[in-house]
This record gives C-alpha cells, structure tokens and sequence, in this order.
C-alpha cells in the first residue's frame, strides 16, 4: 500500500528547513510545510541572507530590497503556518566566502535546540546551481553530521524525473536553470515524492505570491493556472542517495 501524501509527511515529524534566500523555502517546500503545520508537526525555517541582491532593477537597491523581502518572508510563511524563523543574516552572494566554522556552529546550536527529525536543505547541485544555495547545502549537511539526534534524516530538495517531459521546455524558456540543471532524480529513488493537492497547491501559491518583489512577474506572465502547475510538485532524496 502507497502511502498518502499527508501521511508522507507527518511522518518526517519536526521538520528543519535551512535556505538560502527568502522563497528556496517556498519554492522546495511550501506545501511539505503547510502540510506539517496542519498535522500538527512542528516545522522551523533558517534563511541564510535577506535575498538583497535578488533584482538588479534601479528600484530595489539592496537595503530596500532586504527590507522588503524581510516583510515578504515573515507573511509568506504566515500563509503557510510557520512561526519559527531564524535569520542567518549572511550577505547575499557571498555564502560561499563565509568562513565554514562560522557559517555551521549557529546551525549546529539550532540543530541541538529543534532536535529535529528531518532536516530539509539543497543538495550539493544547489537546485540551480547558485553559488549560496550550495555553500548553504555544505553548512546544513555539515551542521547535520556534528549535531542531529540519533534516528535524524537529512533531505536534499531535488526535482522527480516524471518532471521533465512537461516542463524542461519551459524552464529553459524562462532561464530560471543554467545548464545541466535542474538534476533530476528517478523515482525509485526519492523519499519524498508530493504532487500537491488542489488545495494546498493554490495556499503554496497565495505564499509564493506574498514574495512579489521576486514572483509578481513570473505569475503574471506564466498566469495563475500554469504557475500553480508548474510548482506543484515537491520532491527529496535521501543525502546517502543524491548524486551531486
């Protein structure tokens, strides 16, 4: 017997999340987390920077752009139910010059703190290759060896092989992968494999829409429908598991 979606995730129990920028975490999880906050689990996400440099527009300078991705975040994750945040305040851009043992020891501290089951995360390929997602991929998985309780499981976000035939025209089309990514993982292999219901996938994306100095214009270019297709999907391999 397969089981259900709701059942998947309930039991991964406490649930870490630990990004990069303010929406990986809406993006690769909303609707994990909205589902686990409605089971009654308790879900804490950590963004390593404020996302200040996520638009080169003459209208967001960083310090505007980080304040108001700051507010963006704080009512995304309201939409999906999550109270615990914890900011890194890393720069963005530069994860990958932050010093390792200063980067990993803060999330040591939440990882003893939470005592999480799973841990969610990037893989090593950073989903798209972004220098920070995988330098916030190498702290979590570092940050997991040094501090997880027993029983713990690491997951990296990755993207189901079924995926491919409907939407890698797309995304080359949009640009959002370099390439080579995103990686796509066969089936067999993943430990978490969610097509989102109807409802929660219109709440990821009442979330996501929060974000709109990032999602505003991808929603209205793609449209309401093609975008809640397009990112109903959320998929994990097991860190043992995922080739990077």
């Amino acid at each position: 017997m397969i089981d259900s979606p709701a059942a998947v995730v309930a039991g991964l129990g406490t649930v870490l999340g630990i990004w990069a920028h303010p929406d990986d975490e809406a993006y690769l999880s909303g609707g994990l987390m909205a589902m686990a906050r409605d089971n009654g689990s308790r879900v804490v996400c950590v963004t390593a920077t404020r996302g200040e440099r996520g638009t080169a527009h003459v209208d967001w300078p960083p310090p505007r752009l980080a304040a108001a991705r700051t507010g963006e975040l704080a009512r995304c994750l309201r939409i999906l139910g999550v109270a615990e945040h914890h900011w890194l305040d890393h720069r963005d851009g530069h994860c990958a010059a932050a010093p390792e043992p200063e980067a990993v020891a803060p999330l040591c501290e939440l990882i003893e703190r939470v005592g999480p089951d799973t841990v969610l995360t990037f893989g090593p390929d950073g989903i798209t290759g972004h220098p920070d997602h995988r330098a916030v991929s190498a702290w979590a998985s570092a940050a997991f060896d040094r501090a997880a309780p027993p029983g713990a499981r690491l997951l990296y976000a990755t993207f189901s092989e079924r995926r491919a035939p409907r939407w890698s025209a797309l995304n080359k089309s949009l640009g959002v992968f370099p390439p080579g990514h995103p990686i796509m993982t066969p089936a067999h292999r993943l430990a978490v494999d969610l097509v989102l219901d109807p409802a929660t996938a219109a709440r990821k994306v009442r979330a996501l829409a929060a974000q709109e100095s990032q999602t505003a214009g991808l929603i209205a270019g793609l449209g309401v429908d093609l975008y809640t297709a397009w990112v109903s999907d959320e998929a994990f391999v097991e860190r043992s598991l995922m080739s990077g």
